[in-house]
């Protein structure tokens, strides 16, 4: 895990902004839903273009990512803009996201080993007050063909069939796979194969 952590920090100091500084067209689409003044938690939040987003929208934000560098970057932009978002530096194999804690948790392109993203899943189930929601959008197995961003590994892309399972007794209010066009900085630049969900927990 050491080594991942590492090569994220080395991607993150070698470009300005790897994925760009606009937030992600999927999570701008559904934020509508969110709570006024939501308690959010971003996975994988990287650099902090979707934490900006967010907070700049009036949520309380708190940004979950392993590289030092990436959040080190959110931190800084945050400050120029006058924002307060809560950054959380952490190994997601260790981490407790708490239970009925968030009213929102984000996972854009956060992609893990099946075996992990499972655990981790079960932990959101578990952190999301009764009534919370859920924003995800992942790359499909269909990506690998495509070479336009995310893991080149099967095991880390993500199904509709999948998060059906994993988040089974949710409510979905948008489930579905999706050939779209992504423009996030240089790191997610084309068309892609993508699985968006916007799920609420039972009250």
């Amino acid at each position: 895990m050491v080594a991942k952590i590492e090569k994220w920090d080395q991607k993150y100091s070698e470009h300005e902004f790897l994925y760009g500084k606009s937030e992600n067209d999927f999570l701008r689409e559904v934020s509508a839903f969110f709570p006024e003044q939501a308690e959010i938690l971003s996975l994988g939040e990287g650099e902090g273009r979707n934490s900006i987003y967010l907070a700049k929208q009036g949520f309380k934000v708190t940004a979950l990512d392993s590289s030092k560098v990436a959040l080190q970057k959110l931190s800084k932009w945050a400050g120029t803009e006058s924002l307060k978002i809560e950054c959380w530096q952490t190994n997601i194999e260790q981490v407790d996201l708490g239970i009925e804690k968030w009213d929102v948790i984000v996972s854009i392109w956060f992609h893990l080993p099946s075996q992990l993203r499972k655990k981790v899943h079960e932990q959101v189930i578990s952190a999301l007050k009764p009534g919370g929601w859920i924003a995800l959008e992942a790359y499909t197995p269909d990506q690998l063909a495509y070479k336009t961003g995310g893991p080149q590994d099967q095991d880390m892309l993500l199904t509709k069939d999948i998060l059906m399972k994993e988040f089974f007794d949710f409510e979905f209010i948008i489930l579905r796979e999706t050939i779209r066009n992504v423009q996030e900085g240089t790191g997610h630049k084309g068309e892609s194969a993508t699985v968006q969900l916007l799920g609420r927990k039972p009250f």
